[in-house]
């Protein structure tokens, strides 16, 4: 492994003294802590607070900011991280090279930071972010570890208080992932990395995996994305769990064709973990199978692909498992952490999981047995035209909450600003198959069919940040982003990828998947290129109408899911409307409610508000090129408040109480600009 870089070595010692020789933290009896990434192991991003509300949340000043362009060998500018705090530190990731720092949380001040130079390793890793930040755990006396994985898929344990790497655990601080993993990896170019944290339950840290898209995937077999449990103290694996089963082991059957599990692999937990400490037992939100939108090498359910696993926390045993989707062919891996909460149900409390998801279903099970609270039926769903490709004819659709975002596209969800709009996106979606959220992908060609306009879009809907949960009004606040994109299957190129067909556009050369983060991969968007144009203009691929977006908004909506009855309480369109809308001239003299803005962003909810920054760069109020971070009514959705932030919000936020003042702490970036944490607090009185 490689060494701790000098700049660490010197920070950390540096830290180590100063450690040893300030006063205890001024610690008050309001001081809150936000001890995992969410908040809890719940997985909840709820804050019991409230000195920030409606009437002083556009009052919010910038108490500090800490910059992380100086942190690793580029600049990145999609900072994923929410960081924790513990004992009045603030911990997270940063940087392109994935850094640790602590912070003083009244402050920003830097008070250590740990890097590793991974080498060839980091930079031929599938996930190159700075990721979603760290864990904590602590003896309750005085061993205190912040564990994280690096972009190298590498575990490391530090001291909390100096940085240092905790020598006993693993070798010298470190237990390299890619090895005991039940499989053989390369150490440099194995196809597996992960952006969640870590998280730990007990003495049990569970660590997931994540890989390249899959899209256009290079190879029939992959790296499996297995789950391990691993001793907080030493290291030592614990268990794993293989989320594409062995011969003999549960859900082995589900793959219809001999071979296929053997050769598969992805299927990995890249979304964050939850755990309830009370029932031992770990939640695992799983990907699909190799092979975004074709499955042809993975015929059947192909357990345990697109399934939340519930499993042993001592033991990594199964104790049931719930397939959101059967033989998934729109990239609807469960992106986020399952929300743990209680809820009243027919008369009695009833220890829920309530998981959003890329389609917009919030699934809503029991914790304890894996059944659905409300009734989700089999619905017959359509098949497709791709050789060898064998289609689900039923898939699980929720009853209740209601869907929370745009699943279908058809006359009635496309852009409709003006007659002359809507008349030429008619046009455009009659070269394409049209439907609802289950009309699969299709063959595509320049002269026939361009396939089908799948929506939500194949990133959701709702990713990675997920959504927060109330224990006061029992109601599920979630971001769903309004998209849709082409599920347009073509011949592949065997220079490219082993697969036969892939997802592509009809008439543009295929590139291979490139890994998040690295230097020139594309940004939120599939990568996808627009085709030659046809006679009446358009082109395949194309999802635009001179430039604005086929579907009406709104184009982010917050939604409040109530969990007593199943309802969708109220909805808002999230985020001022863009600039290239605002400002388009076929608009001119319309007026256009708030459009709301897509992204991937993840709310988080107090005592009185649900508070989330915008995504995208817009003109605000004041003149300045930024984006705003709002204060909504948890009740009714009203906006009660917004501050100025300078670029959008990329990670999600966090709050807590310091010193009797309420912080609010988020992470923002953007072209241009440089990932930094912003933190803010009302004016001193």
């Amino acid at each position: 492994m490689p060494s701790p870089s000098r700049r660490n070595l010197l920070l950390t010692s540096i830290a180590g003294f100063a450690a040893a020789h300030l006063p205890a933290w001024a610690q008050g009896s309001s001081d809150t802590e936000w001890r995992n990434y969410a908040g809890d192991l719940a997985n909840t991003r709820y804050a019991a607070l409230d000195q920030i509300d409606a009437g002083n949340f556009s009052k919010l000043e910038v108490a500090w900011r800490f910059r992380t362009d100086s942190l690793g060998p580029r600049p990145e500018y999609v900072y994923e991280g929410t960081p924790l705090v513990i004992a009045g530190r603030l911990y997270c990731t940063a940087g392109s090279r994935r850094d640790v720092v602590c912070l003083d949380a009244a402050s920003g001040e830097l008070r250590w930071m740990h890097s590793i130079d991974e080498g060839a390793r980091g930079r031929n890793a599938p996930r190159q972010y700075s990721g979603h930040g760290v864990s904590y755990w602590s003896d309750g006396k005085k061993d205190q570890r912040i564990l994280y994985v690096t972009p190298g898929y590498q575990l490391v344990a530090l001291d909390a208080l100096t940085g240092i790497p905790v020598k006993t655990f693993g070798v010298d601080g470190v237990v390299d992932l890619k090895k005991n993993d039940d499989q053989a990896i390369d150490l440099d170019t194995g196809d597996v990395g992960l952006h969640a944290t870590p998280v730990v339950g007990k003495n049990t840290v569970v660590v997931g995996a994540a890989h390249m898209g899959g899209g256009q995937p290079r190879g029939r077999s992959n790296v499996k994305g297995y789950v391990r449990g691993f001793d907080v103290r030493t290291g030592k694996r614990k268990w794993i769990f293989h989320t594409i089963p062995r011969k003999g082991e549960f859900g082995y059957d589900s793959w219809l064709r001999k071979g296929e599990p053997e050769q598969a692999g992805n299927t990995g937990c890249w979304g964050q973990i939850s755990i309830d400490l009370e029932l031992n037992t770990a939640y695992l939100p799983i990907e699909l199978p190799t092979g975004d939108e074709v499955g042809i090498y993975r015929a059947g359910n192909a357990l345990f692909g697109e399934s939340i696993v519930a499993v042993d926390l001592d033991t990594g045993k199964r104790k049931w498992h719930y397939q959101t989707m059967h033989h998934g062919l729109w990239d609807r891996d469960i992106p986020c952490a399952p929300i743990l909460c209680d809820i009243p149900h027919e008369g009695r409390i009833v220890k829920a999981l309530a998981q959003p998801s890329k389609q917009t279903f919030l699934y809503v099970l029991d914790r304890v047995t894996g059944k659905p609270v409300w009734d989700i039926p089999e619905v017959p769903v359509p098949a497709g035209d791709v050789p060898g490709e064998v289609y689900s004819p039923t898939q699980p659709q929720p009853t209740r909450p209601p869907a929370y975002g745009v699943q279908s596209v058809n006359p009635d969800t496309i852009i409709n600003f003006t007659p002359e709009l809507h008349a030429r996106a008619l046009r455009l979606i009659s070269h394409y198959r049209t439907g609802g959220v289950f009309e699969p992908p299709t063959l595509a060609t320049a002269t026939g069919s361009w396939g089908t306009l799948c929506a939500p879009g194949f990133q959701g809907g709702t990713n990675w940040p997920g959504g927060c949960y109330d224990p006061e009004t029992k109601k599920v606040f979630v971001f769903a982003e309004t998209t849709v994109e082409p599920g347009s299957i073509v011949p592949g190129n065997p220079r490219v990828t082993e697969f036969e067909y892939v997802r592509g556009t009809p008439g543009t050369a295929q590139t291979a998947s490139m890994a998040m983060g690295a230097e020139g991969a594309p940004v939120g968007t599939s990568g996808l290129k627009e085709g030659a144009a046809t006679a009446d203009g358009f082109r395949p691929g194309q999802i635009t109408i001179d430039g604005l977006p086929l579907l009406k908004p709104p184009y982010g909506t917050i939604s409040a899911l109530g969990l007593e009855n199943g309802t969708l309480d109220w909805q808002i369109a999230h985020g001022d409307t863009p600039d290239n809308i605002k400002n388009h001239p076929a608009l001119k003299g319309l007026t256009i409610p708030r459009t709301g803005r897509p992204g991937l962003l993840g709310p988080m909810v107090t005592k009185t508000l649900v508070i989330c920054g915008e995504a995208g760069m817009v003109t605000t109020p004041s003149g300045a090129k930024g984006a705003m971070l709002r204060g909504y009514d948890k009740m009714t959705g009203e906006e009660k408040g917004a501050v100025y932030i300078s670029a959008p919000q990329t990670g999600s936020p966090m709050s807590y109480m310091l010193n009797g003042r309420q912080y609010l702490v988020v992470a923002i970036g953007g072209v241009n600009h440089p990932g930094e944490l912003v933190a803010f607090r009302l004016p001193s009185a």
